[in-house]
């Protein structure tokens, strides 16, 4: 299953560099078409880098002083093509190929041989079924976030409107993403009833991650559950269970959102600590959204899983009017 993941991404990833060459060859023909210029210099250019290497191969004396001359004659034909395209309105890099991620040019694998986080975020959505968190984040995040949504009335026992709080809350989830490379040891805890926007924020900081060039495992206690129990007692695909397994434990963030659903017995507590305890020594960070309060969770987790979270979690309490009904 794994092997069949990734080979139907490397097909992806070649249709992907295909169509952006495509793109690449249309744009250039328009260039071309709206100053013929253009095209005699691009020519000249390509002429220039074929002597260039013919020198070097048959006159290897001469390297240097070949390669000087080469040199500055590309440098002046790329200017000139630059004042054409500029006398033309058209951006200079207008005739560039466009990669979906510039870090790999849409290879999937980095020069070094390694895969690039774009590839490894498109086998964890895949291998995790996660397809539809793409538009999730696209609709969740920081610049769809609206602070006016939340009541800016005294709410109950609390010294801050559901409003500010909230607005303190965002500010928090924004410099967590701020500081994300830090190894700081930084952890979150987001607890309170349902409709208060855990999951959303939980998803903005996702979106902001991922866009850092980080993966990001976002799944909920119930699933994250079954998959260590698949892993454990080597259910289906071994080598899938084990991918999954592993990247709960090495991903560079993990969301664990609704943790007190999954079904709560001796085996799922331990579970539930053994991944939060590895990645807090691992110094990989963990965001745990629940809608049990901290004495709710020393119940279910016991006090060796609650002191953990407590020690190395920051704690942060949503509170007001569950936005679903408002």
């Amino acid at each position: 299953m794994y092997d069949e993941i990734l080979r139907e991404l490397s097909i992806e990833y070649e249709r992907k560099r295909d169509n952006n060459v495509r793109e690449q060859q249309i744009r250039r023909r328009e260039a071309y078409e709206k100053v013929p210029a253009i095209e005699k210099i691009d020519e000249k250019i390509f002429e220039t880098g074929l002597n260039m290497t013919k020198n070097i191969l048959g006159n290897p004396q001469s390297y240097e002083s070949n390669l000087k001359k080469a040199q500055a004659e590309m440098e002046r034909l790329k200017m000139e093509k630059a004042y054409l395209l500029t006398e033309a309105n058209i951006s200079l890099d207008y005739m560039d190929i466009v990669y979906d991620c510039d870090k790999c040019e849409d290879k999937g694998y980095l020069e070094s041989g390694e895969q690039c986080f774009c590839l490894k975020q498109n086998l964890v959505s895949r291998a995790y079924e996660m397809s539809n968190i793409e538009g999730m984040l696209e609709r969740e995040n920081f610049n769809t976030f609206d602070i006016n949504v939340f009541s800016d009335e005294s709410f109950p026992g609390e010294p801050l409107t559901a409003r500010e709080n909230m607005s303190e809350i965002a500010g928090t989830a924004q410099n967590f993403c701020n500081n994300f490379e830090l190894k700081n040891g930084e952890n979150l805890l987001f607890y309170g009833t349902t409709g208060l926007g855990k999951t959303f924020l939980s998803s903005c900081i996702a979106k902001e991650v991922i866009d850092r060039g980080n993966v990001v495992i976002y799944q909920t206690a119930f699933t994250i559950l079954d998959i260590i129990e698949r892993y454990r007692f080597q259910r289906g695909d071994k080598k899938l269970n084990e991918y999954q397994y592993n990247l709960l434990l090495n991903s560079d963030l993990l969301i664990i959102d609704d943790l007190g659903t999954e079904v709560s017995n001796s085996f799922t507590n331990a579970e539930i600590f053994n991944i939060v305890n590895a990645r807090i020594i691992s110094n990989r960070k963990t965001i745990i959204s629940t809608n049990l309060t901290p004495k709710e969770i020393s119940e279910i987790y016991t006090d060796r899983v609650f002191s953990r979270v407590l020690d190395k979690f920051r704690t942060i309490k949503f509170y007001g009017n569950d936005l679903r009904w408002e």
